[in-house]
């Protein structure tokens, strides 16, 4: 075999996937067809470091963002991610008071520390400008920096000796004897094979895709994606001193998001979104903020904090959610799954990996190492976790 693993997708899951594994002594190669990492989903989103609210008690997502916030928070403490902990406020009227007490009784189902119900006196000392009458706190909410975040999965998987390729698309699968053979083409057109043992799709918004390249039904095992677009507003300056926290809504049922919430980034500049439609896949490439949302998103974040006008919205960026359930259904949760049971030993999928993902990325990369536990047929020395610890300088090693 040319390689042990290859991961295809270098967002931030990917990247996540190629340190750990790397760290414990497998050879690694990223395949990502963009020139640099992080291009969809990962650098297209609130980024905003969850505590663990909103998924089902014993969920992969409830699991997986809990540990996740952990790693994060403590590689903060360690100096190597920029992240603030400012907290949330999920927030609403009185007749919604139920369904934000349901929301903290699952949240201490699920491990979730640092959240209590606020009281009307304590909501208006935390935030003055808020309408809300009642609201759920949560401490270990934060705000983080998603680029940052890849670049040291990045740093740390090729300074363990991981290879990444960009511009490098895989169009083709073929098992073979031992493991599969990954047809690619480059940025130039150019045709290249790659032989690995084992593989990991890690294709995000192309994961149902690559999954059906390998063989896999994706309609009958449940992994047709189903893209949900998202648009973001900017706030002009005289806003971002209006809220302290991180803002949203109560949560309504069978909704595709968690409703248009207020964010801070790092530098303290305010966004609202994102809202939720879905989409097709032959518009993923075009997607663009619609402008005409502008009112919409003024009217839904009036409803809690009023100051806000339309006149201070300005369109900023578009994300695109690769959902597994659509329109409509109910709860999906992540697929993280060895595909030996298909007939493809030593394919592992990681498919419909939206929100929390950016929170339970390093979880998830420790859960896929878990999985292969017991799969390699030899093994290098080396630290059992790149969060652990380790070199935090540039390598030269990419292709």
């Amino acid at each position: 075999m040319d390689i042990d693993t290859t991961i295809i997708g270098a967002g931030v899951v990917g990247l996540a996937v190629a340190a750990e594994l790397a760290a414990r002594g497998v050879s690694v190669i990223v395949l990502e067809r963009h020139e640099r990492f992080g291009q969809e989903t990962s650098s297209h989103n609130s980024e905003v470091l969850h505590a663990g609210l909103y998924y089902p008690t014993g969920s992969l997502k409830a699991r997986l963002c809990l540990e996740g916030n952990g790693i994060l928070r403590q590689l903060a403490r360690e100096g190597a991610l920029p992240l603030k902990l400012i907290g949330k406020l999920v927030v609403g009227n009185q007749n919604e008071t139920g369904s934000l007490e349901a929301l903290l009784a699952r949240a201490t189902d699920n491990g979730v520390e640092g959240i209590r119900l606020l009281s009307r006196q304590e909501i208006r000392r935390m935030e003055p400008h808020l309408s809300s009458t009642v609201a759920l706190f949560s401490a270990h909410t934060g705000i983080l920096d998603s680029h940052a975040l890849m670049r040291l999965f990045l740093t740390r998987a090729l300074d363990h000796g991981a290879d990444i390729a960009f511009q490098t698309e895989v169009i083709g699968v073929e098992p073979i004897t031992g493991g599969f053979r990954l047809h690619t083409r480059g940025g130039d057109g150019s045709l290249f094979s790659l032989d690995s043992e084992r593989v990991v799709n890690a294709a995000g918004l192309g994961s149902d895709q690559i999954a059906a390249m390998a063989g896999i039904d994706v309609d009958a095992a449940g992994y047709r994606l189903h893209p949900c677009k998202g648009d973001y507003f900017s706030t002009s300056p005289r806003c971002w001193r209006l809220v302290n926290h991180l803002i949203y809504p109560a949560p309504k049922p069978k909704s595709a998001g968690l409703g248009i919430h207020v964010t801070l980034d790092l530098t303290g500049r305010m966004r609202l979104g994102p809202d939720a439609v879905y989409v097709s896949h032959t518009q993923i490439p075009n997607a663009r903020v619609d402008p005409c949302r502008k009112e919409a998103f003024a009217s839904a974040v009036q409803q809690y904090l009023p100051a806000i006008s339309v006149d201070d919205l300005e369109p900023e960026f578009c994300g695109i959610r690769p959902k597994l359930q659509g329109p409509g259904e109910p709860f999906r949760d992540f697929v993280v799954t060895d595909e030996t049971s298909r007939g493809l030993p030593g394919w592992v999928n990681l498919i419909g990996i939206e929100s929390p993902g950016l929170t339970a990325a390093p979880a998830i990369a420790r859960e896929v190492a878990r999985i292969m536990t017991g799969k390699r047929r030899t093994s290098r020395s080396g630290p059992p976790s790149p969060l652990d610890g380790g070199s935090s300088g540039n390598s030269a090693v990419q292709r």
